[in-house]
């Protein structure tokens, strides 16, 4: 297989220390690449298991909620159920922002303004005990609906940076260092070459002065 050379370069010394400094700078930027995705990567592996965790803790609870949402229904009735659901209190908003995860932006919801224990705005002898149980238990569940959101979130920002990143190392590794290495190689071989030639010529010149001599 012939070694590619960077096109338009002249074989001087003078390029050749260009060539050596882009070299050096390359194989550096390739290493930090290479330190940044693996990072990367492990880091992503961690919020999958994190959110793996939290789905099935997600799981278990939205069963329980719903079990005592149904059991409220059963003693109520659900149309009972449904009118006093219009006069739960407003939880408040979320605002977005962004985290920062080895230099990559991560959507991330702010729930300061969030209100998960709202203040009870129907009587208690109009509902029972399972109600109080669900309304409580789907509160706890907003914030890890929030959490999950914001982990799925952080997961494909770090997979399109991954990407990105092992992008740059394979054009780095199999594109222009090897074409660095060969232009280096290259030009040390044309100066070699002329040194050679040069060499020669000086020799074979010393020797014609000197038969002249004689």
């Amino acid at each position: 297989m012939v070694e590619q050379i960077i096109e338009g370069v002249s074989p001087t010394r003078m390029e050749l220390l260009e060539i050596r400094k882009k070299l050096t700078l390359a194989e550096k930027g390739h290493k930090l690449l290479e330190e940044k995705r693996d990072a990367l990567v492990e880091r992503f592996f961690s919020i999958i298991d994190k959110r793996n965790q939290l789905s099935k803790e997600m799981d278990e609870g939205f069963k329980g909620a719903f079990l005592s949402l149904i059991e409220s229904q059963m003693i109520m009735g659900e149309q009972k159920v449904e009118d006093i659901s219009y006069l739960m209190e407003d939880v408040g908003e979320i605002s977005f922002e962004n985290d920062n995860i080895m230099g990559v932006k991560i959507p991330k919801m702010n729930t300061d303004d969030l209100r998960t224990t709202a203040k009870q705005t129907y009587g208690f002898l109009e509902t029972c005990s399972k109600f109080d149980d669900a309304q409580k238990k789907f509160s706890q569940m907003l914030l890890k609906l929030i959490e999950l959101a914001d982990l799925e979130g952080g997961i494909k920002s770090l997979a399109v940076e991954i990407e990105k990143t092992k992008r740059r190392v394979n054009v780095l590794e199999n594109n222009l260092i090897p074409k660095l290495h060969a232009t280096r190689k290259y030009i040390e071989t044309q100066l070699e070459e002329r040194e050679r030639e040069d060499f020669f010529r000086r020799k074979r010149i010393k020797a014609i002065m000197e038969a002249k001599k004689v």
